[in-house]
């Protein structure tokens, strides 16, 4: 019996669970024919959708592909795929897999299904595929858009009959995936309106639509107007709005395309669109396209390109050429603090239309928009103490280097800014986020740390409710009390308010990882990974747990590997190397484990760390036991 997995990748798993070497491309024409309504194909459209064209390459490329599937559904003993001179047919598919909703309309119990959908749809379709096909990028669109049908048609019909407060809380969640993905629709603001109506946290939500909505009405006012503008020469067009506008100049930086050969995509055109975007929007303004781009191409390091007083945010975009169309990376930075606040990639096929081109720049201004107000509302807290804000600042790069006594620096230097604004919410997460991981650094020795990371991050929620950074915080202390269905509701909330943010990302992934669930946590920090190149530990620390809980045990070194201050991850390196059968390697990490934490005893650190499943410890337990820690009594039972 053999089971197809698609979402969070593809794989095909045997009877035992193992999964069972097959070409990923013979499994993408398998997937293809599972969802087509006749289960079958011309050989021509599937070299489209594999190879982009049906040239002669593209035909001898699918020959070869035929021969090594024919060769592996005979080593297997299954023909799941059944091919002539003209077509390629569905033969016998896997006994089970997880499109069972795509084309299933049953009659089964509303919230069942309701709660299968989620389970299903809160990881990518087909995410990773090695396929660089238009035709391929376009299919995966479309049936992206027929499961959130799928999820909106389900979560309606739940919505009307929900009454208890299991049913309400799946609702919720699935509420907040569809938010997530689709941020505009109406009706999901109704659910969640709702919903969130009954525990009093309803307006915040309200005021995060209102905002939704008057940047849509700006896009739309951009159309009117849009050829009065001079694309890249434009900050100070309707000059009448002016007074009412946040002063923010936002350097385009166009960074040089990497990576492939390839059509060229028509690079400045999108870049004017985004200009023109921007400068319909009555709250912002932005720096000159030209000086921007040509910064841009002498491929300097973007925060150091501006002077420190003529700046505020950076949007870096940066191509890479693939065989079938170009991948545009954006990130947003803040360059105050340098700190990446949204970052995103999108697939932009092989053409670039002027409609492709303005549903990518709707996309991008829209995203970025949302997050810089916000942002600058915060900010103009300390407009009249400027030094202040540089101790906020301050403190941010202490809680990054993630050791006691810069978190306690931090905290000392937030203390100050708070002096001056006591109900500025982001120095109020931030010292929320100092005592948390203080308290992970002293293996939860003090209870009274998680307790004051609780209530700064209550303070941040009741500072702002529209901004994720209060509910970020308080989603990472229900962590560390291992209150993980909580934890994990408030972390996807917190992704809601601030989607594209690769830390609120990375935390959700953490708070995965504790609740005992290693494979959707490895998918969402990678996700971190790619949208934060220069990533901080804790995310790579965090890849590697979850590796390692997967059995995964060189990955999980190799993710050590990439840290900066590897001696942060010395105990799950001594675990992967003993796991791994290397002894002497293993003893070197315990050893200096031991010098830096003599007391050290597994049993106790076992118990503090918040997995949610006893199988996790036991993993966990074996490999310290293997790789010299041992202390503990046997037998002994953890909480």
């Amino acid at each position: 019996m053999f089971s197809l997995h698609t979402f969070g990748g593809l794989k095909l798993l045997d009877g035992d669970g193992r999964e069972a070497a097959f070409p990923e491309k013979g499994l993408l024409i398998l997937v293809y024919l599972m969802l087509e309504p006749t289960a079958r194909a011309s050989r021509s459209m599937i070299a489209r959708l594999l190879w982009g064209d049906d040239n002669g390459s593209a035909q001898v490329n699918l020959r070869k592909l035929v021969s090594r599937i024919r060769l592996r559904q005979e080593a297997l003993g299954r023909s799941f795929l059944r091919f002539s001179e003209t077509a390629v047919e569905l033969d016998a598919p896997p006994t089970i897999s997880d499109l069972w909703f795509a084309r299933s309309h049953d009659g089964g119990p509303i919230f069942a299904r309701l709660k299968s959908l989620v389970k299903t749809l809160e990881v990518e379709f087909l995410q990773g595929i090695d396929c660089q096909s238009a035709v391929f990028f376009h299919w995966r669109e479309v049936q992206s858009g027929r499961h959130l049908s799928a999820l909106k048609e389900a979560l309606n019909a739940a919505a009307a009959e929900a009454n208890g407060m299991d049913d309400i809380a799946l609702v919720r969640e699935a509420a907040l995936l569809v938010f997530g993905i689709d941020p505009e629709d109406r009706d999901i603001h109704r659910v969640l309106l709702r919903i969130f109506d009954a525990e009093g946290e309803v307006e915040h939500f309200r005021q995060i639509f209102k905002q939704r909505a008057a940047l849509l009405t700006s896009w739309s006012a951009q159309q009117e107007y849009a050829s009065e503008i001079r694309a890249g020469d434009a900050i100070f067009h309707r000059e009448r709005t002016l007074g009412t506008r946040t002063r923010v100049k936002i350097p385009l930086l166009l960074l040089p395309s990497t990576g492939g050969q390839g059509k060229d995509y028509d690079t400045s055109s999108l870049v004017n669109d985004i200009t023109i975007g921007f400068c319909a929007l009555d709250s912002l303004q932005i720096a000159d396209r030209y000086t921007a781009v040509r910064v841009g191409r002498a491929g300097e390091r973007a925060a150091a390109t501006f002077d420190q007083w003529d700046r505020s945010y950076i949007l870096e975009m940066r191509l890479s050429l693939r065989d079938n169309g170009p991948l545009l990376f954006s990130q947003l930075v803040d360059a105050a603090s340098d700190e990446i606040i949204w970052a995103e990639r999108i697939s932009l096929g092989q053409s670039s239309s002027e409609e492709q081109r303005q549903a990518v720049a709707r996309r991008i201004v829209l995203s970025l928009a949302g997050q810089i107000e916000r942002r600058e509302m915060m900010r103009s807290q300390f407009e009249e103490n400027p030094a202040a804000y540089q101790r906020y600042l301050a403190g941010k790069r202490y809680i990054e280097r993630l050791s006691v006594p810069d978190l306690q620096r931090a905290r000392g230097e937030l203390q100050m800014a708070l002096r001056t604004g006591g109900h500025f919410a982001p120095a109020l997460s931030s010292m929320a986020r100092t005592y948390s991981k203080e308290w992970v650094l002293t293996f939860g020795a003090d209870a009274a740390l998680l307790a004051e990371a609780e209530s700064y991050a209550m303070r941040a929620i009741a500072a702002r409710r529209d901004i994720a950074d209060g509910y970020r915080e308080l989603g990472m202390t229900k962590v560390f009390r291992k209150a993980s269905d909580e934890s994990i509701e408030t972390l996807k909330l917190a992704e809601a308010l601030s989607p594209g943010h690769a830390g609120i990302i990375a935390d959700h992934a953490e708070a995965l990882l504790h609740a005992s669930r290693p494979d959707l946590a490895l998918t969402k920090i990678e996700s971190a990974i790619a949208l934060n190149p220069v990533s901080p530990d804790t995310y790579l620390w965090t890849a590697s747990v979850a590796s390692y809980t997967l059995g995964r045990f060189e990955a999980a070194l190799d993710y050590i590997d990439r840290m900066a201050n590897a001696r942060l991850a010395d105990r799950i390196s001594a675990a992967s190397w003993a796991m791994l059968g290397h002894q002497e390697k293993a003893g070197f990490f315990v050893r200096r484990v031991q010098r830096t934490s003599p007391d050290f005893d597994v049993d106790r650190w076992l118990s503090v760390v918040p997995f949610k499943e006893q199988w996790q410890r036991d993993i966990y337990r074996e490999g310290l036991r293997r790789a010299g820690f041992w202390k503990a009594t046997p037998n002994v039972t953890l909480a």
